[in-house]
């Protein structure tokens, strides 16, 4: 089974790909399904994990800020350069997990950001790379090593904390 940490640090991670748009409000409300089994815990928390697929797109704005507050963790808001950057990590958590491919990385990295993205350049002008492969000297086999390295770099950035926040002040 999971550590809680680990799953807090799924649930922050899906929260800033929902964010952005990445992914569907209902995987929202399944990690905090997941968190709750795990032994993570909040009120807003079990109100999040007890939204129906129907309620998820409803609920989950208004839920989700709340319940990650509760546990600690940091919610960004919808277009935001922090949740954006957020977003940019959990992909690249994704791609070392094996969920997939370094091409796959550099391409949604640039769909999502362009090149607007200075923590994620680098991916970004790597999918360009992998559209001239056949005209330039590099083979795709050294482009997927250096998005592995940037898919690195950007997983080394600082990681969840279980500490409370206080906001109380």
């Amino acid at each position: 089974m999971p550590s809680t940490e680990s799953l807090a640090r799924d649930l922050q991670n899906l929260a800033a790909l929902w964010s952005i748009g990445g992914i569907r409000a209902i995987k929202v409300v399944d990690a905090a399904c997941n968190a709750l089994i795990a032994g993570l815990d909040s009120p807003t928390l079990r109100t999040l994990a007890a939204c129906t697929r129907a309620e998820a797109g409803y609920d989950v704005p208004e839920l989700l800020p709340k319940a990650l507050s509760e546990l600690g963790l940091d919610f960004y808001p919808y277009d935001s350069d922090a949740g954006r950057e957020a977003a940019a990590r959990a992909l690249a958590g994704q791609m070392l997990a094996g969920e997939m491919t370094p091409r796959e990385l550099a391409f949604h990295i640039h769909q999502n950001f362009g090149h607007e993205l200075p923590l994620a350049e680098r991916l970004a002008e790597l999918d360009d790379e992998y559209d001239i492969l056949e005209y330039g000297d590099r083979t795709a086999e050294q482009v997927d090593a250096e998005v592995a390295a940037e898919a690195r770099r950007l997983a080394d950035h600082p990681r969840v904390s279980l500490e409370p926040t206080d906001t109380s002040s």
